[in-house]
């Protein structure tokens, strides 16, 4: 699946104060700790290989996996023979990981980290990805100058990010409606090409788009829920809190979000969900 956010217009980007930040990150990282976010992120494997194709990696290339999670992303680069790193800032997510890496006889390197502040050198990546992750860094412009920073010149910066139109960004709405608002911007920012232009324009030689399509298969909407609210950290801990007449009203809009965008046919759930593919050519 992905990670939980707070709905605003895809045009603007709210300005974060910083004494925010700090807060915000703690929060995250809270949210990402809970549940076991490895049993929805093993399902996204196909945007991570489609997006090293669109980046078109070559064996031997210095790759960064920025927001890593259980290492989708990583693995998937490191099946190009390539040199790869995996950053993130939650310890059990990278865990998972190296197990899979391990399992699959892969060359990665996982390590946590911030988005916000990357532990490595200028220019030290000839590829920086990040897969429904870095989208997530409370200060987004911070989070965006530090994938330029470490992607050398000539380097590909590639991003998949969900879009405001698709499911995601209409299950976050109904779910950030009856959630307190966490003063960030909206992580679906990064899935509106006015935006992404924003953040990388000024350093960009090229800037590729592509809207794609990933289908989530589950039993059934309620199978969907089940695990949603059983592994998914920051649903989890969003529903839970709600008292039981808003946690029931929520499940009955989600419910029917579901029903109308299920392609099944049958009793079980096909729901496609728009993300944004970005490839970034650094000038």
């Amino acid at each position: 699946m992905t990670r939980h956010a707070t709905h605003a217009p895809k045009s603007e980007t709210p300005v974060v104060p910083t004494r925010d930040l700090a807060a915000l990150k703690a929060r995250s990282k809270a949210g990402w700790s809970a549940g076991d976010y490895s049993v929805l992120g093993v399902r996204l494997q196909p945007v991570s290989e489609r997006l090293c194709e669109a980046v078109d990696l070559h064996a031997g290339e210095r790759v960064l996996d920025v927001a890593t999670g259980n290492g989708s992303t990583a693995l998937a680069a490191a099946r190009c023979w390539t040199r790869v790193v995996g950053l993130d800032f939650v310890p059990a997510l990278l865990e998972r990981g190296r197990e899979r890496a391990a399992a699959e006889h892969l060359a990665v390197e996982f390590r946590e980290g911030d988005a916000e502040e990357l532990p490595f050198a200028d220019g030290a990546f000839d590829a920086v990805l990040s897969t429904f992750g870095v989208m997530f860094a409370p200060d987004q412009e911070r989070a965006a100058r530090e994938l330029v920073r470490v992607c050398r010149r000539g380097g590909k910066i590639g991003l998949a990010s969900w879009t405001n139109e698709g499911f995601i960004g209409q299950s976050f709405a109904l779910t950030s409606a009856f959630s307190s608002p966490s003063g960030g911007a909206s992580p679906l920012a990064w899935g509106a090409e006015e935006h992404v232009r924003r953040l990388f324009g000024a350093s960009a030689a090229r800037i590729q788009f592509e809207r794609r399509h990933f289908a989530f298969r589950f039993e059934s909407p309620r199978h969907w829920l089940e695990v949603m609210s059983t592994y998914y950290g920051p649903f989890q801990k969003t529903f839970a809190a709600l008292e039981p007449a808003a946690r029931a009203a929520l499940t009955r809009d989600l419910f029917a979000l579901l029903e109308r965008m299920n392609r099944s046919g049958d009793e079980t759930l096909v729901v496609p969900s728009e993300y944004l593919q970005v490839v970034v050519t650094r000038a």
